[in-house]
């Protein structure tokens, strides 16, 4: 493994400037994902491929995002973070404006992988930052702001994107949806360096069984919350077709919910030292969100939609914290890249499996149906999250 260059004590920290930059680069990347993630499936829908179509769009975007992030540690121990960073985001925004030159199918998936690859990239790379540019007293912090610069692209623009395409059209959306990841690389240079601090706890063979044992549960939330998210974000807009700005505002619910639960969690990890114990509640949480949605599917609830939504935001968003920060610990700081890699590949590989599993479930049973089936995964998912951890 090459040699790991350090950040400057001075300049390590929460108010670093390299973090600070690394969290520009990440709003910018993030504003293009954010803007796509409702569209792509509503664009292929129009074109007539249907809920499973749409889905389908959503799955392959994050089964290369999976697979890439498989490789990513690799990536960032040979050409480092700033690297694969930058090649990420410019993989994630330049091919987005080649969406516009048809809604079919088989070449919508084609731009998706692209995409896909390069969402891997910047995603894993992002969070290892977070890490290796802190100290690890202020990871629960870090990990909050962090999500911040995740989140608030998605606040406005996972509602922003439906609603700029019923007035301008799709290919306005795609172009934007470009530019923003390529401006995001342009930051990524002069973020500097990265290194992490400490020993590894779990270094040698005898740790690897201790490894698996932490990482069980944090991974295991991740999927099951992600799912219900993946889920109601790509399926939303189909779901109620008739509730336009009810479904803005339950997009803007969700992400907002999210931002407010990471924050939360984020003060509890560092001030409490709550982490791991963090999962099940959060769990409970979105799956109570989700039922939600199903009453609201049913009985055409249009206020409960958004309500249920945002729920499923707060839940998410405590998990999200939560179980990174609990990966960081069980990985150790000579693994850093791994853990992202973990959790990233746990986020996006239940967000791909909710639009897929979901939508097939969708299809013939409908999206009360769908939704259902999530809640009662997380129900499942919180008590045996909580019984390994005892």
């Amino acid at each position: 493994m090459a040699p790991v260059t350090r950040v400057p004590t001075s300049a390590r920290g929460i108010g670093g400037a390299p973090f600070r930059l690394m969290l520009g680069a990440t709003v910018l990347a993030f504003s293009g994902y954010a803007l796509l993630l409702p569209v792509v499936p509503l664009w292929v829908a129009r074109g007539g491929s249907g809920a499973f179509g749409a889905g389908a769009t959503t799955g392959v975007l994050m089964l290369a995002t999976v697979v890439t992030q498989l490789g990513v540690p690799w990536m960032l121990a040979r050409i480092g973070h700033r690297w694969v960073l930058a090649i990420g985001s410019v993989l994630l925004g330049a091919p987005a404006p080649l969406l516009a030159l048809s809604p079919a199918l088989a070449p919508v998936l084609g731009v998706s992988v692209l995409r896909g690859i390069g969402f891997g990239m910047l995603t894993v790379a992002g969070g290892a930052l977070v890490a290796e540019l802190v100290p690890r007293a202020q990871h629960g912090r870090a990990a909050a702001r962090y999500g911040l610069a995740v989140g608030l692209p998605q606040l406005g623009l996972l509602a922003a994107g439906v609603a700029v395409v019923d007035q301008l059209g799709f290919t306005v959306v795609f172009l934007a949806a470009g530019v923003a990841p390529v401006l995001g690389a342009l930051l990524v240079p002069l973020i500097g360096p990265a290194g992490g601090d400490g020993a590894d706890p779990l270094a040698g063979p005898a740790g690897a069984g201790m490894l698996a044992r932490s990482a069980f549960a944090p991974v295991l939330a991740m999927i099951a919350c992600s799912i219900a998210q993946g889920g109601l974000i790509t399926f939303l807009p189909l779901a109620a077709p008739d509730a336009g700005l009810l479904v803005a505002l339950a997009l803007l619910a969700t992400s907002a919910g999210a931002l407010l639960g990471r924050l939360l969690a984020g003060e509890l990890v560092d001030r409490r030292g709550w982490g791991a114990r963090l999962l099940a509640p959060g769990m409970l949480l979105t799956a109570a969100g989700m039922v939600a949605e199903v009453i609201a599917v049913t009985t055409g609830g249009g206020v409960l939609l958004a309500v249920g939504a945002g729920v499923v935001g707060v839940g998410f968003g405590v998990v999200q914290n939560a179980s990174l920060t609990a990966l960081f610990t069980a990985f150790g700081s000579a693994r850093y890249g791994a853990a992202s890699a973990a959790w990233n590949i746990a986020y996006d590989a239940g967000t791909g499996v909710g639009a897929v599993g979901l939508g097939a479930v969708a299809e013939p049973f409908g999206f009360a149906a769908a939704f259902g089936t999530s809640a009662a995964l997380l129900g499942g998912t919180a008590l045996l999250a909580r019984t390994r951890r005892r």
